[in-house]
């Protein structure tokens, strides 16, 4: 059975909702009962590069007026018009469209420029005929006048040869609610095709919950351990912990009991730390603690939370263990803490400057053997990160580095961080990568390789940056988020993944997500969601730690969300409480056999 997905981008808003980087991208939505309903939020699942120039520095482009099309191969091809990055006229790409291809509407490869023509074109189109065994691509310099070429592959190599067309190409007009979309055309697709759009770009909810019929256990601690699984609209499962009702229960006495309980849910309301940014929750020696960026003070201190579980960090007492006035070259803007566990010892990596902003830089800080996390005194003096000769990792004053990770992977530690150089041009933040010594964490084992410019749309917005990496290892795959934009409500979310096997350090190994994973439009309520970090709980649960902001102009305030897992095991950061455990289905029974 077929169903229509249509092909469009929207009309900006405003710079602090939905600008024109966001807005010049291909947005898909996918017919229900006549009715086409937007994927993704709403949000662009489809942006174009920027060009480099010869120094590094970036061009940023957008589309418009995307065409989706069926391709010869069973695959679906786009078209578009490249523009630059606010959607004015692109010189480099004048008289071109911007051709991609995708298999499943979800990863897209960006194959080049098609030459059409010697003036610059406002609208593309482009259909495969089986019967003669070629594409048609139609073309318009002012939507007039239509132009045709026939060719029996698309080809970005050369000028394809054309001709003016006696009509006007007919354009089918779509009529649709959706909110600023700017239609340009819709194709059928197969409901498998459909269906799994749907379950990648909507969010899944609670569907049914599953529990075993019966329990052999012998004492109350063991019927803590008994589980429910939590069943989602797009088919995926999450274990869940059950409090359970033992009133009824005689463990003295065996024998069958009908007991009853209730999905457990930890609920953490936005925002669990306010003026905390770049937040980050470690599990050590049996004890959560919490730090992140100080906003409240212009971040001159970091102060450390500690509890015995998640829940209870919300309103644990803050500890002071790093302040702008202690070391000498330490006196401004502490920036992005994180706990990392190298080898059985626990250090803090963070970013900060003597003085100047242009001199950020790296640093790690040590806990000493058997020391206290919230004690400031167990905590070394903070040293800067070097190269693998011992040199600076860059000339502080003209290029600065911050957030910077570190993980442990196939037997190897590294680190991943941002780098901007300033003078003698801003080329922006990019992401590094490099294998790190985990004797001295401190001390760089490879020389650096670049990982990531903020080459789309959503992470050149207000500015270009990619910073904020951290990764989350899969069993036979490395994820690793990262955050790009303004540290504004443009502050968005990104994803890297590499299969397991391969080289880290070879930049062409990584997969990079064409579109952000979090965004504005996300969660209600929270604008410029980013810099997130994770951590796994004793019961095995992976919780995303973010920071976003209260309102458009709110201050950067913490939050926390369980993190859910897609049908292609990749992060969901979106799945907020009432779609994770409905209270409808969250009570189950069960019969416990005890004895």
């Amino acid at each position: 059975m077929a169903k229509r997905v249509l092909c469009y981008t929207r009309k900006p808003v405003d710079e602090f909702y939905y600008d024109p980087r966001l807005a010049y991208s291909m947005h898909l939505a996918v017919e229900e009962n006549g009715r086409f309903e937007p994927l993704n939020h709403n949000s662009g699942v489809l942006f174009v590069k920027a060009t480099e120039n010869e120094d590094g520095s970036l061009n940023p482009k957008s589309i418009r007026n995307p065409y989706l099309f069926a391709m010869k191969d069973g695959g679906f091809g786009v078209l578009a018009v490249r523009t630059d990055g606010d959607g004015g006229e692109d010189e480099e790409s004048a008289g071109k469209a911007v051709f991609f291809t995708s298999g499943d509407l979800l990863e897209y490869t960006e194959v080049g420029l098609i030459d059409l023509s010697e003036q610059s074109i406002c609208r593309v189109a482009c259909e495969y005929s089986p019967e003669q065994d070629c594409y048609s691509i139609y073309w318009s310099q002012d939507e007039n006048e239509w132009y045709v070429a026939q060719t029996a592959t698309l080809d970005v190599a050369g000028k394809i040869q054309s001709s003016a067309m006696a009509a006007p190409f007919a354009f089918p007009e779509i009529q649709t609610d959706i909110e600023g979309a700017v239609c340009s055309n819709a194709v059928s697709v197969s409901d498998q095709v459909a269906v799994r759009l749907a379950h990648k770009l909507t969010p899944p909810e609670h569907v049914s919950t599953k529990v075993p019929g019966e329990v052999k256990v012998n004492t109350a601690e063991q019927l803590k351990w008994i589980t429910a699984t939590a069943v989602y609209s797009d088919g995926t499962e999450a274990v869940k912990r059950v409090d359970w009702d033992m009133n009824g229960v005689d463990w003295g006495n065996p024998g069958t009991y009908e007991i009853a309980g209730k999905l457990h849910q930890d609920h953490y309301s936005f925002p669990v730390a306010e003026d905390r940014a770049d937040p980050c929750v470690a599990y050590w020696n049996g004890k959560y603690y919490f730090i992140a960026t100080n906003d409240a003070d212009q971040n001159h201190t970091l102060f450390i939370r500690e509890a015995d579980t998640i829940p209870e960090l919300v309103h644990a007492p803050e500890h002071l263990i790093l302040d702008s006035d202690t070391y000498e070259h330490v006196g401004n803007l502490l920036w992005a803490p994180e706990f990392h566990e190298i080898e059985g010892k626990l250090y803090l990596f963070l970013a900060l400057t003597p003085n100047e902003f242009f001199c950020e830089e790296s640093h790690v800080m040590a806990l000493r053997e058997g020391g206290n996390p919230s004690c400031r005194e167990d905590w070394s003096e903070p040293r800067r990160v070097v190269r693998k000769d011992g040199g600076d990792l860059c000339e502080a004053g003209k290029t600065i580095t911050l957030d910077m990770t570190c993980f442990f992977w196939e037997g190897v530690y590294y680190a991943v961080w941002s780098q901007r150089q300033f003078l003698p041009k801003d080329l922006g933040a990019w992401l590094y990568i490099a294998k790190l010594d985990p004797q001295e964490p401190w001390k760089l084992l490879s020389d650096p390789v670049l990982l990531s410019k903020p080459e789309y749309g959503w992470a050149n917005n207000h500015t270009f940056v990619d910073e904020g990496p951290f990764a989350l290892p899969q069993e036979n795959r490395l994820i690793l988020t990262f955050s790009s934009a303004a540290v504004d409500t443009s502050y968005v979310v990104g994803l890297f993944t590499i299969e397991k096997g391969k080289d880290l350090l070879v930049r062409e190994n990584w997969k990079k997500g064409n579109y952000p994973i979090m965004t504005s439009r996300s969660v209600e309520g929270e604008f410029g969601t980013g810099h997130n970090a994770y951590v796994v709980d004793e019961y095995g649960d992976i919780w995303n730690t973010y920071h976003a902001r209260p309102g458009i102009h709110g201050e950067r305030s913490s939050g926390i969300r369980r993190v859910h897992f897609d049908v292609d095991g990749l992060p969901v950061l979106d799945l907020v409480e009432e779609r994770d455990v409905v209270e409808a289905l969250s009570h189950v029974h069960t019969k416990v056999v005890v004895g």
